[in-house]
């Protein structure tokens, strides 16, 4: 069995594409393939302001020069291993030389499994504020943290790209927001929409109920990888 050719647009930030790869090469190893991929990397600073702006043509715009470099290396499927730049996914589907693997889809496809019904969001301000730009509408009711909370769930998981980890303080912080949340608004789960949370909060180490959006990425990923 040979793998597709994936292509990563990394730097999104460091720490999230260092993940993707780690546990890409993982995937391939368990499935008995050998990983076939190329990377180019983005400025996370960059991205994070469009994103923030609401500025998604130009996002689009932006990101779609990577895709072509990807292209151009031979890729035959691509990623984008970040949730910020998803605000501009419905452009940037428009714009791409290559079938996107898409990370929205994925997570939304693995609420609707488990069953979820009642989600909060932990991640980076645009992704909580626009619901998961409005991809779980059909599929899940989104609550909405209290503002301050907002505000610090987005202030801390900025801390998080920024340093590439969390530290104590800031894990125990996010922690005891999901279990207030989850206690408060009796919530199936806390979707983690920052892939920078899935080193955070690994599946042996955390004791809220959630969905590691960056693992079903993933586990979707190489879905259509080996097919």
């Amino acid at each position: 069995m040979t793998a597709k050719c994936l292509g990563l647009v990394a730097g999104l930030g460091v720490g999230a594409g260092i993940f993707y790869y780690r546990e890409l090469v993982k995937a391939h190893g368990a499935a008995g393939v050998s990983p076939r991929l190329v990377m180019v990397h983005a400025d996370v600073q960059k991205v994070m302001a469009l994103a923030a702006a609401r500025e998604t043509q130009a996002l689009a715009d932006y990101l779609g020069v990577f895709l072509d470099q990807l292209a151009g290396a031979g890729a035959q499927l691509a990623t984008i291993p970040a949730f910020s730049p998803q605000v501009c996914a419905e452009e940037l589907e428009a714009r791409t030389p290559l079938p996107l693997i898409s990370l929205l889809d994925a997570i939304a496809a693995d609420v609707e499994r488990r069953k979820l019904r009642r989600v909060a969001i932990f991640g980076a301000k645009v992704t909580i504020e626009t619901e998961l730009f409005g991809r779980l509408r059909d599929v899940a009711e989104v609550i909405a943290p209290q503002p301050e909370e907002l505000e610090r769930i987005g202030g801390i998981y900025g801390e998080v790209v920024r340093n590439e980890g969390a530290s104590a303080a800031e894990r125990e912080a996010l922690r005891e927001l999901a279990h207030q949340l989850i206690a408060r608004e009796r919530l199936d789960a806390i979707l983690l929409a920052g892939t920078d949370l899935s080193f955070v909060f690994t599946p042996d180490t955390t004791d809220f109920p959630h969905l590691d959006g960056a693992r079903s990425h993933i586990d979707a990923i190489m879905q259509r990888l080996i097919a």
